[in-house]
């Protein structure tokens, strides 16, 4: 049997009954977590609207981590499939499982960096109608391209999908409300995301291209520049170089993408089931007081260099509009001190987050994600010359906030790990016959797998470490292309055209499709 008619020979029967019995462990796995929780804080639901809408929502959000995973992992296993260093399942399951990994590990910065370019008044409202249609226009906008992309045999960016998806529902959000519609986004976070996914493609390329160069000049073994024959198994040393490497971009994938679906479910979650997620309820009870002594501490700190004149407008309608515009007022910083000093006498109240009554739990959490993102602001205002004893209290606070409202259990990182992990072993194939057939004219070497995965690697896990999402297809590609490009080998234009495509429409045709999808469900 060739390499090409392994690729697209049918799944095995085992395949397809390991595949069904980690969905229905999946299912079951979030259905009891989710009863759990929801008892824990003594929630009381009369009606199972809330639970059907959360069902539905989860349902859409693991079915888009499904999708990025059989759409960008097969990049992962390219590599080592068309030279003949694993077959394509066992490829497809070693690089779910450290997919899986990947997302367990995970520190969740690069889900908070996402999510944080939404409106905060979207955030604010994450139960409402409006946050609702938000969080349905992002995951059906997102799935539809990265669908269309798949078919196509397109390797598009689920990163660049999703954060398209994000900014047109800014756009459209402040279009409705009469505003204009630059003001939807916290640019500054847009501008650096965009950097970050500009700049990989190219890294990729240029480092790839480099590596092999350097390879060529420091390893003399010619089997390493050669292409594998028929079937035959590529030398031990060079398959343990390529598993490893494919080990690496797999768990960097699952460590980056999966963070993308773990932010929208706590979106999700806060919205519909608030008493449970709004606040992180594993905070130990003696670091509240710590807590609230902190915020008095800063409170007073604030009034001290910037004491209310007269009367103010409210508290929470200042700080919102500050964050929207970025318009600084004289009425910000009292504002902030005021917001600040009301969370402290609360922690100070209750005592543990734990018995933040049930009506109070929204407002709180709604407090602090608004004090925290104020916060990120003010510090970047050079104007204010605060004292650097205001600026470590500021930035000790924001931690302690960030802390309570940005986290995220385990079992959601568990799910995720499952969808991307299955996704990964379902629609592999289209990526992977584009990535190791159409990019070069030549069949990939030894050499041009493994240097072009040891760049995305170390790119992928380099962006994880500063919070910055980055596509692995466009990664990988463009690192393949590179090792074409230094070898001389030769490349498919036509294929790096549709590529070129998919790569500048994702951005523009993700945030009409998103915007025009949160028109409609608002509507409704």
């Amino acid at each position: 049997m060739s390499g090409r008619q392994k690729i697209y020979k049918k799944n095995s029967r085992l395949s397809i009954a390991f595949f069904i019995l980690l969905l229905v462990i999946g299912i079951a796995f979030t259905s009891v977590n989710l009863f759990n929780d929801v008892s824990d804080a003594g929630a009381l639901y009369t009606s199972y609207v809330p639970f059907l809408l959360l069902g539905l929502a989860l349902l859409i959000a693991l079915g888009f981590e499904f999708v990025n995973g059989f759409h960008d992992t097969a990049n992962a296993v390219a590599t080592v499939i068309y030279t003949n260093s694993l077959s394509p399942m066992v490829a497809v399951v070693w690089s779910g499982f450290f997919n899986f990994l990947g997302v367990l590990l995970s520190s969740g910065v690069v889900a908070f960096g996402i999510i944080s370019l939404l409106p905060v008044e979207l955030i604010l409202q994450a139960g409402t109608g409006s946050g609702f249609a938000m969080v349905y226009a992002l995951l059906f906008s997102a799935i539809i391209w990265n669908l269309g992309t798949w078919w196509l045999g397109l390797p598009a960016s689920s990163s660049h999908t999703l954060i398209g998806s994000i900014i047109g529902v800014g756009v459209a959000n402040a279009l409705i409300h009469g505003r204009n519609g630059t003001s939807g986004v916290d640019w500054d976070q847009a501008v650096k995301i965009g950097y970050s996914l500009l700049l990989s493609p190219v890294i990729g390329f240029v480092f790839a291209a480099l590596l092999l160069l350097v390879l060529k000049a420091l390893v003399k073994n010619r089997e390493l520049y050669s292409a594998p024959e028929g079937n035959t198994p590529a030398p031990l040393w060079i398959r343990c170089l390529l598993i490893l490497t494919c080990t690496g971009v797999s768990f960097a994938h699952g460590s980056n993408d999966g963070q993308k679906g773990m932010g929208l479910i706590m979106l999700i979650l806060v919205g519909t089931m608030p008493i449970a997620y709004a606040l992180n309820r594993s905070m130990p009870p003696e670091q509240i007081p710590r807590v609230s002594a902190l915020a008095m501490v800063t409170q007073q700190d604030l009034l001290r260099q910037f004491p209310i004149d007269g009367a103010h407008p409210a508290t929470r309608d200042v700080l919102t509009g500050y964050v929207q515009t970025r318009t600084l007022t004289p009425a910000v910083i009292p504002a902030l001190a005021d917001l600040i000093g009301t969370i402290g006498t609360e922690l100070k109240q209750y005592g543990s987050v734990s018995n933040i009554p049930t009506q109070s739990v929204s407002n709180t959490r709604n407090d602090m994600y608004l004090a925290s993102e104020t916060i990120k602001r003010v510090k970047a205002e050079t104007q204010l010359n605060l004292s650097q004893d205001s600026q470590r209290n500021l930035a000790a606070l924001k931690n302690e906030l960030d802390g309570a409202t940005r986290f995220i259990p385990f079992w959601v990182k568990v799910v995720v790990a499952i969808a991307l992990g299955l996704g990964t072993m379902v629609g592999w194939r289209r990526i992977v016959v584009t990535v190791g057939e159409k990019i070069g004219k030549t069949h990939l070497t030894y050499a041009q797998g493994a240097s072009a995965e040891l760049v995305a690697m170390a790119t992928i896990g380099a962006a994880d470490v500063f919070g910055l999402p980055v596509s692995t297809t466009h990664v990988l590609s463009s690192g393949i292309a590179g090792t074409m490009a230094a070898n001389r080998s030769g490349l498919q234009m036509s294929t790096l055209r549709n590529l070129l495509m998919a790569w500048v429409l994702t951005l523009p045709a993700s945030i009409l499709l998103s915007a025009g999808l949160y028109w409609i469900f608002n509507h409704f």
